[in-house]
């Protein structure tokens, strides 16, 4: 009996890459469409502001202490300077571009070629990502009087990014599957 379900579960592949490539279109296209609204915008803002290598797509990105909202929190003066850092802009313009990644993710059988440098593009961003636990102080949990405090301990910021260490391996496992059909596709012609 376990030898059979062994054996049922040894040839599971393909349909693990399919399920792998729909889970990772899925949080792409859901992510992405929450960075068109201020709440998600609001929440990306130390990871941006503490990156060097994104930092500068805001405007005043050093300011961004006195300007955090909590989640569903709405405040006039910070959604202003929001609006002046480029907080918005810069969420709305990521969010499209990670709809576009995951759909072309989807669309491997048409656009094997696309969804390639989709996928080589979700490997380099989730390293950018996995970054945020280097440059975003957030991601840590502070020391407000708890003996456990700073690394190793992960803040609720801290969760969500480490959590990536997923993604990383799923774009690995699709790239490699999105190469081999686009190499297939190529011998065809």
């Amino acid at each position: 009996m376990i030898y059979s379900i062994i054996s049922s579960m040894a040839g599971w592949e393909g349909i693990a890459k399919k399920m792998l490539r729909i889970a990772v279109a899925v949080v792409f296209i859901w992510i992405g469409g929450l960075k068109f609204f201020p709440y998600e915008a609001d929440g990306i803002v130390p990871f941006v502001a503490n990156s060097p290598f994104m930092s500068f797509f805001y405007n005043h990105p050093t300011e961004y202490k006195k300007h955090i909202n909590k989640e569903g929190e709405f405040n006039a003066e910070n959604h202003q300077w929001h609006e002046e850092n480029n907080t918005y802009g810069f969420s709305k313009g990521l969010g499209a571009f990670l709809v576009i990644l995951g759909i072309s993710v989807l669309l491997y059988k048409i656009t094997p070629g696309w969804s390639l440098i989709a996928t080589v593009l979700i490997f380099i961003m989730t390293l950018g990502t996995l970054s945020f636990l280097v440059t975003t102080p957030e991601s840590w949990v502070p020391p407000l009087g708890d003996h456990d405090y700073g690394f190793p301990f992960l803040s609720g910021r801290g969760r969500l990014v480490i959590k990536d260490i997923v993604i990383l391996g799923a774009a690995l496992v699709l790239m490699s599957d999105t190469a081999r059909l686009y190499l297939q596709k190529r011998s065809e012609k």
